[in-house]
């Protein structure tokens, strides 16, 4: 097994990305539940969602001649944004890949942000493949999207302040698309606080972590398909995968359309603005059956880990979600 990421390491983080990145709130859902469920609000986020914490912790630890070279990364958009943001601040050139079908708001985000866009392929492998093409021809540091100490390091930061905020939680729901998240988040949970459930939810078109732990180790999936954009890369990362496989207690799989109610349910009730991707998690509470099952009766934990929808796609979703009830 790959080194885990430990409890100091993501603690250093904290102090290193303090100032840049916000300490969102956990706000306690209207459900009709057994016990409370509440939400991390990483849809408050800076540049809209979690991903600022890795990608800062990872740039602010380059050195002033990797900086100089600039970064580069690959991303369906949040990371995309996270690292435009990070580069901005240190005074560092950006380069970002995203895929031909990425969403207008996340590529106009980054471009505000001052990263220069490239377009390649519809998966994670295409833009993978050619970001580290350009990295090589034009000398610019990479900075994984998930599978980097660092990365997960920063990511775990959601989980010290999910404990700082709430130290009564007994389950904690987190979105998975490589791993990064998820595995930052655990890290930080069971180094602290062992007895605290930790569930990762996929979409059912993408679920390549819940292959991958049936099989033992990473696999890519021949095809993946979702409304959550974020959450569909085709393979997890090694590191990320060990981190899963050692801290996450179980991993579920969502619909399209249990995604699609969670994002209106929270627009229309919760008043949150949400991405799809970041409403997997809460998707998976919906699901459930009394709505807060198997928290073991004390409060519940999803992390909403983006914002960064269109007005349009709101639009779309809810018509979806009509035709669906329609049938």
């Amino acid at each position: 097994m790959s080194a885990v990421v430990s409890v100091s390491a993501i603690e250093e983080a904290a102090r290193r990305i303090e100032g840049v990145v916000r300490q969102t709130p956990l706000v306690e859902l209207p459900l009709d539940a057994r016990s409370p469920v509440r939400v991390k609000c990483e849809n408050l986020q800076a540049a809209g969602a979690f991903k600022i914490r890795g990608a800062y912790n990872f740039i602010a630890q380059l050195t002033e001649a990797e900086r100089r070279r600039g970064v580069i990364t690959y991303s369906s958009g949040n990371h995309a944004q996270a690292v435009a943001l990070a580069a901005g601040l240190v005074g560092v050139p950006a380069v970002v890949v995203m895929p031909t079908t990425a969403s207008r708001i996340k590529v106009d985000g980054a471009r505000a942000l001052g990263a220069e866009v490239i377009f390649e392929g519809t998966t994670s492998a295409d833009r993978k493949i050619r970001a580290e093409a350009e990295a090589g021809a034009r000398g610019l540091h990479m900075v994984p999207p998930f599978d980097h100490p660092w990365i997960i390091a920063g990511q775990g930061t959601v989980g010290l302040e999910i404990l700082r905020d709430c130290p009564e939680v007994v389950r904690v729901l987190v979105p998975v698309g490589g791993g990064g998240l998820i595995s930052g988040v655990a890290a930080a949970l069971k180094q602290r606080r062992p007895d605290v459930r930790v569930v990762g939810v996929e979409p059912e078109g993408a679920a390549k972590m819940r292959a991958s732990l049936a099989a033992g180790h990473p696999v890519a999936l021949d095809r993946v398909a979702s409304i959550a954009d974020g959450l569909v890369p085709v393979r997890p990362g090694d590191l990320t995968f060990d981190h899963t496989q050692r801290f996450v207690d179980d991993i579920v799989t969502v619909s399209d359309d249990a995604i699609a109610c969670a994002v209106l349910w929270l627009f229309r009730r919760a008043k949150l603005v949400v991405e799809t991707s970041g409403a997997a998690a809460l998707a998976a509470i919906l699901d459930e059956e009394g709505t807060a099952a198997g928290s073991g009766g004390g409060p519940t934990v999803a992390v909403l880990s983006g914002g960064n929808i269109a007005l349009d796609t709101l639009a779309e979703l809810a018509k979806r979600s009509k035709k669906s009830k329609g049938r």
